[in-house]
């Protein structure tokens, strides 16, 4: 068994459903510990956040990701128990497999044979690890980022282990993400029985010409790098479950996924303007989830190519699709980040999985983006 694997099948075994990480940090500590990285724990509330570094000295290349996984779902589903790591036909089946505790198993490796082979490597190396980001992610990688800029502790080049790669391992990497905007919109209007409209205000009917509106809304036409920006309701909700009463309020749910073309305050100035030519009374809160965040070039990802290319022979696509990261907290301190990792098809699915030479093939990337990098 390889120690790639190995070191994955002991990960999937510890059920570290968000925001439990479930010992996964312990285990990369003692590993790394015999290698002359330095452990700083940095907890806050129920979220584990560790900080390991070799060296003082810049660059410091930083390997980013998470040990929390999503809940499993209904688990008569699966075709083997989502924390019993099993293989079959070339596959390691287990919740997080891909997502992502796959990349951090093939990092680690990585680390642990490029130092064996280059003990007096240039510059620094870190790993940072959360167990909170696929909840709310705010006590994990933001807070551990304040830390370190307040103490200056700068990141010179980030690689996140998520899953980035679409059909073989390298042919994608993201090398930006958009930003993520959340809105609670509440729009209040009278309560009344159904066969007296005229003594209540209806809050659906007020609201749905302003719905009609934001979906429309061409926000703007994206740019080289990022698609155009969509707004997505998510959750409408109304009426106490009777068939009789008007409702006197309905919640809206919605999620702006945003490009470098706009930012946050003209987001909402543009927002509550479609509202208020519709005339009714809201209620509308924000929570930012990350704003858009692009590396369009620099010495991560040339040296990434690079190492892809001679890995694999592929020559990879930079891309800036997906959801949001933990990148989103790195990048805005000057840091190059980009996100490499196993194929992305079967994350947060029942059966995810990875495949076992795909391990081997991105841990040999990692091992040569240092090698690149720090050599």
């Amino acid at each position: 068994m390889s120690e790639t694997l190995e070191l994955l099948k002991d990960l999937i075994k510890r059920a570290s459903v968000t925001p439990e990480d479930a010992g996964c940090q312990d285990v990369l500590v003692e590993r790394l510990a015999n290698l002359d990285f330095k452990a700083e724990r940095l907890n806050f509330d129920d979220t584990q956040n560790i900080w390991l570094r070799r060296g003082d000295k810049s660059p410091l290349f930083t390997f980013l990701g998470h040990t929390d996984v999503v809940p499993p779902g209904p688990l008569d589903a699966w075709l083997s128990p989502p924390f019993e790591p099993t293989i079959r036909d070339g596959e390691l089946y287990g919740r997080g497999a891909a997502d992502m505790k796959g990349g951090i198993a093939s990092f680690i490796t990585a680390v642990e044979r490029f130092i064996a082979n280059h003990p007096d490597h240039q510059g620094s190396i870190a790993v940072m690890m959360t167990s909170d980001e696929e909840g709310i992610a705010t006590n994990g990688v933001v807070k551990v980022v304040n830390i370190l800029e307040q103490r200056q502790e700068k990141i010179d080049w980030c690689l996140v282990g998520e899953p980035s790669s679409d059909k073989r391992i390298g042919d994608v990497i993201r090398v930006g993400r958009r930003g993520s905007l959340c809105a609670k919109l509440t729009i209040i209007g009278i309560q009344g029985h159904v066969a007296y409209p005229e003594l209540a205000e209806n809050p659906i009917h007020t609201f749905a010409p302003a719905l009609k509106a934001l979906t429309e809304e061409v926000w703007d036409r994206g740019n080289a790098f990022f698609p155009p920006t969509s707004l997505q309701v998510s959750n409408i909700n109304a009426g106490t479950g009777a068939e009789n009463i008007i409702p006197g309020a309905a919640e809206v749910q919605f999620n702006l996924r945003f490009c470098t073309e706009l930012d946050v305050a003209t987001i909402k100035q543009r927002t509550c303007a479609i509202l208020d030519k519709y005339g009714f009374k809201y209620d509308l809160q924000w929570r930012l989830s990350g704003n858009p965040f692009l590396t369009n070039k620099g010495a991560l990802i040339d040296a990434t190519h690079a190492a892809i290319k001679t890995v694999t022979g592929l020559e990879t696509l930079d891309d800036t699709g997906g959801g949001t990261s933990d990148g989103r907290f790195i990048a805005p301190t000057g840091a190059q980040v980009i996100e490499l990792g196993p194929l992305n098809e079967s994350i947060h699915k029942i059966n995810e999985h990875v495949n076992l030479e795909d391990l081997e093939t991105l841990s040999d990337i990692y091992e040569q983006i240092l090698i690149n990098l720090l050599v």
